[in-house]
């Protein structure tokens, strides 16, 4: 079992503490780490928000989105810790008067600003900070995807952030990094020699990266509206992916070295013009079908009005260097989809010859399970045991975390949150990987606005548009489905 190593004594100011992500993942963060003995005692969570509410209203509410276990003395104890401002934070006054009092007592020790708010709001908040003289020598601030709208706007708040704050203070979060599994695949590439002779275009035939979620917009259809799902998941979550499948050995898991790495990946993305958009990449919204037995309804419907903004995309990539020349990446990513999964599949390329005869071998996979059920598993081709010739079949090598290892690991925000006290850089974005990225996305969005690229639809509760399938299909390739292997 993993040794739990506490951090140092901290604060943590989350602004934006009585929205959604504060309440339903950074509070119950903060406590189960609390509980597992990884806060110090000497630590303050001091939650910062418009509105005006008591320590004790505040904690009610939080303990609420925690969980059952958020009780007795355990619940009693990190509660003591827990308290509340009201603050307008894109404004200098009278109302930062509380917040500061709460901080002068220590300005050596580690201080964390979490802004649980939208990106326009990172310039604003980050220029009072300074100019209330918050920023002290070990301030961190971390910011949540997605960084901007598009490369322009991401360049302004990277500008207006460092004004206040040094690139080495500057937490740009994307949970996915923070996944076990994701972790993992650094090792799993660079610890053990099998894989990297052959983890190139000489033996790997493609690779497919599959983001699906079962749930639809909902209540965040109005903000999805402004963004959808190319900026919302394939610009950080899916391209940080991409980046840890195609990047070259880094010389340490230090934090420059990795991401000097996965920038190189991002600027030799093949970039994607008007004149090939319709073949490498589809962009559909789901209408209204059955989604886990129970009728559920279009995207329209819950957004209250028409749009063409994409639930759904699928993206053929390239990478132009030696490494992967020729293989294609497979990207998709959706709401409402069939089944709740985000996945990597390597799949290898097929054996020059078949002994056996009869086109009854399948290629190897490696399948990288990031969520539900996170684990690695290897198909491989064996004989099936017993006499009267030679049957084969295609079965898994399979590392589930859950029967693997004991211990109940940190959630990804859980371990994001302590790298930020400890100061490890390496899972967060730095400032040229994000407008790296949105530079190439930027290239889609604008090769479908002078294409005027047709927005298709699938059912709720499906895995996606016909057209997803015919983009993989023109490739005599088909996307990966679990159930069937």
């Amino acid at each position: 079992m993993s040794e739990l190593i506490p951090v140092e004594p901290f604060d943590i100011v989350v602004f934006g503490a009585t929205g959604d992500l504060a309440l339903r993942k950074l509070m119950p963060a903060l406590y189960h780490r609390w509980v597992d003995g990884q806060i110090p005692e000497r630590s303050r969570i001091i939650a910062a928000s418009r509105d005006e509410m008591s320590d004790e209203e505040y904690r009610e509410r939080a303990r609420t989105h925690i969980a059952k276990e958020a009780k007795g003395k355990s619940w009693a104890d990190f509660a003591q810790h827990l308290s509340y401002v009201a603050v307008n934070a894109t404004e200098t006054g009278e109302h930062w008067t509380h917040l500061k009092s709460k901080l002068s007592d220590d300005e050596s020790k580690i201080r964390l600003y979490y802004l649980a708010l939208p990106p326009m709001l990172y310039g604003p908040i980050s220029e009072v900070l300074k100019a209330e003289g918050l920023c002290t020598p070990n301030a961190r601030i971390v910011l949540e995807k997605p960084i901007g709208k598009d490369l322009e706007s991401a360049k302004a708040i990277n500008k207006a952030v460092c004004q206040a704050f040094p690139e080495n203070s500057i937490f740009r979060i994307d949970h996915y990094l923070g996944k076990e599994t994701v972790q993992n695949l650094l090792i799993l590439r660079f610890a053990n020699w099998m894989f990297e002779p052959i983890w190139n275009s000489t033996g790997i035939d493609h690779v497919q990266i599959t983001v699906a979620e079962t749930l639809g917009a909902g209540k965040r259809a109005d903000y999805y509206d402004k963004a959808g799902a190319l900026r919302d998941m394939v610009q950080n979550h899916l391209l940080q992916l991409l980046c840890l499948v195609a990047m070259e050995p880094p010389s340490s898991l230090d934090s420059d070295p990795v991401r000097d790495e996965k920038l190189k990946v991002l600027r030799a993305l093949r970039k994607i013009s008007a004149g090939d958009i319709r073949h490498n990449v589809v962009r559909a919204h789901y209408r209204a079908g059955v989604s886990a037995g129970e009728p559920v309804s279009g995207y329209e419907e819950e957004l209250g009005r028409s749009s063409d903004t994409e639930t759904f995309v699928a993206i053929k990539a390239h990478v132009d260097n030696w490494r992967w020349a020729g293989v294609p990446f497979y990207l998709r990513t959706g709401k409402r989809m069939a089944s709740r999964r985000s996945e990597i599949v390597i799949q290898f390329k097929p054996v020059p010859h078949d002994i056996v005869g009869a086109g009854r071998l399948h290629p190897n996979r490696l399948v990288i399970r990031l969520q539900p059920d996170e684990g690695v598993k290897m198909m491989l081709m064996t004989k099936d045991p017993g006499p009267g010739g030679m049957r084969m079949r295609y079965v898994p090598l399979n590392l589930s975390y859950a029967d693997t290892f004991e211990a109940n690991y940190p959630d990804a925000y859980e371990r994001l949150l302590l790298a930020v006290v400890r100061g490890n850089l390496s899972l967060f974005m730095r400032r040229d990987e994000v407008e790296a990225a949105w530079s190439w996305v930027d290239g889609i969005i604008n090769s479908w606005a002078q294409d005027n690229a047709e927005l298709y639809e699938y059912s709720a509760g499906s895995d996606g548009p016909s057209q997803s399938d015919l983009l993989i299909g023109r490739d005599e390739r088909e996307w990966y489905d679990g159930s069937r292997y």
